[in-house]
């Protein structure tokens, strides 16, 4: 018999990040606004690797995520294989 459970994300490193503790305006600026904030955060960020992970297989379209932009984040899908 097929399982038909969904199973949810681990979404436990949402409660480690930085960001959590941060608040959302530096990792979702307004449009032209700079980044380097929220990056500098991303850095220090424990959970950097599953948020970057999370954003990359999600297509997270807006916002820094691990430590990315989303031109960041863009040009990495396609350069993967």
């Amino acid at each position: 018999m097929l399982n038909d459970t969904i199973t949810a994300p681990d979404l436990a490193w949402q409660q480690e990040a930085l960001c959590a503790q941060t608040g959302a305006d530096f990792f979702f600026p307004e449009p032209g606004s700079s980044v380097r904030e929220a990056k500098r955060i991303c850095g220090l960020c424990p959970t950097r690797s599953a948020c970057l992970e999370f954003a990359l297989s999600n297509d997270e379209r807006f916002g820094v995520w691990g430590g990315l932009s989303e031109k960041e984040r863009l040009a990495l899908r396609r350069a993967a294989p």
